[in-house]
């Protein structure tokens, strides 16, 4: 299959396939005669396997990682379960601090009258550092 059909078989953009392939995170596809790409069901597995990985979180790196355990069949699980517990963590810590980050602004919004002069906004004090 060509580039189009992987692309509209696994829902990846052209240029994202591009992308993975010059950061060798899919391997170089076959070359037909006329120069064009071919690509194969392995192809559609590996490009669904980032997809999916990309929507976990994980980055092009950790996606390597995963690749080359998914790639030694013979290998243990082990190692991906604590690849996958770890990006679990770091996840609860970007929660953890998206939830500050959430209640802060609450805070300041609550506390902005949403009216009068700006130099008096509550909001901007604390962008200011002026405000605890």
């Amino acid at each position: 299959m060509n580039i189009g059909q992987l692309a509209r078989q696994t829902q990846v953009a052209i240029d994202t396939i591009r992308y993975y392939e010059r950061e060798q995170v899919l391997p170089p596809p076959r070359r037909s005669a006329n120069g064009y790409r071919e690509y194969g069901p392995d192809d559609v597995r590996r490009l669904r396997f980032i997809r999916r990985a990309k929507e976990l979180g994980f980055g092009l790196d950790e996606i390597r990682g995963l690749l080359a355990l998914s790639d030694n069949r013979s290998g243990d699980m082990a190692a991906v379960r604590a690849t996958a517990r770890e990006k679990l963590q770091l996840i609860e810590q970007r929660i953890e601090e998206l939830q500050r980050v959430r209640d802060a602004l609450q805070e300041l919004v609550a506390a902005c009258p949403g009216h009068g002069a700006l130099s008096e906004c509550p909001i901007m004090s604390a962008l200011a550092g002026e405000r605890g």
